[in-house]
């Protein structure tokens, strides 16, 4: 939200410090990381902007969740400057400015990343897709990773009661303590938990190298 302190800031696109964005609000001139929200100089240096939570999802599986929906139109007199639709593609063959050789991971793959319960974890984006579901923690907190029925989006979701789920030819999970199915949104639609909900946690898709710079105390997934 750009709402800070009573203040609405109204922000543009300053520069770029190792390919994130820097934004400058017009109302005071203080600059703002991207990834993180924070006035980083200015006189609101130190202030945080509140996070709302959005998801990189299939559209398809986006379309059937909410089927009312609106999509943000193309600008018309700006299409020629937006970046083509397989700019990820070329992206993978960019260079990066900063690398953390960590992990056997390389600068551009792709990861998921959560920042929560005091703690910051990541997971190689292709290797959810392959698991299908994932039971891990960040900190001490159990979660679950769940790739949704398209096989490319993924949600996380806290598991406070370690309950192993497995995911089911049409796409559903079931979990082992009840035989329950469980849909994309984590919520039980069917069997003994059925109208029950896991609790969705806010994650991001990013670089290994990006995510590394603003996450130095990370771990990852299946990586010493």
């Amino acid at each position: 939200m750009r709402q800070v302190n009573g203040l609405t800031l109204t922000f543009h696109l300053a520069g770029i410090n190792n390919q994130n964005f820097i934004m400058r609000d017009d109302q005071t001139g203080s600059y703002w990381q991207q990834i993180s929200g924070i006035a980083i100089s200015g006189p609101m240096k130190g202030a945080q902007l509140k996070l709302v939570r959005s998801e990189e999802l299939n559209f398809s599986t986006w379309k059937s969740e909410q089927p009312d929906g609106t999509v943000l139109n193309d600008v018309a007199e700006y299409v020629h400057e937006y970046s083509a639709r397989d700019w990820d593609k070329s992206m993978k063959r960019a260079p990066v400015v900063i690398e953390f050789p960590e992990h056997n991971l390389k600068p551009r793959d792709l990861m998921l990343g959560i920042q929560a319960f005091g703690a910051s974890r990541a997971w190689l984006y292709e290797q959810v897709l392959s698991e299908k579901v994932v039971k891990d923690f960040v900190g001490t907190e159990r979660v679950l990773l769940v790739t949704g029925p398209d096989n490319e989006s993924v949600r996380a979701f806290r598991n406070p009661d370690n309950v192993d789920y497995y995911r089911t030819n049409d796409g559903l999970l079931m979990d082992a303590a009840t035989g329950s199915n469980w849909n994309f949104q984590g919520c039980a639609v069917s069997g003994k938990s059925k109208g029950a909900c896991l609790e969705q946690i806010p994650m991001l898709k990013d670089y290994w190298f990006d995510w590394r710079n603003y996450n130095p105390g990370t771990s990852v997934y299946g990586r010493k």
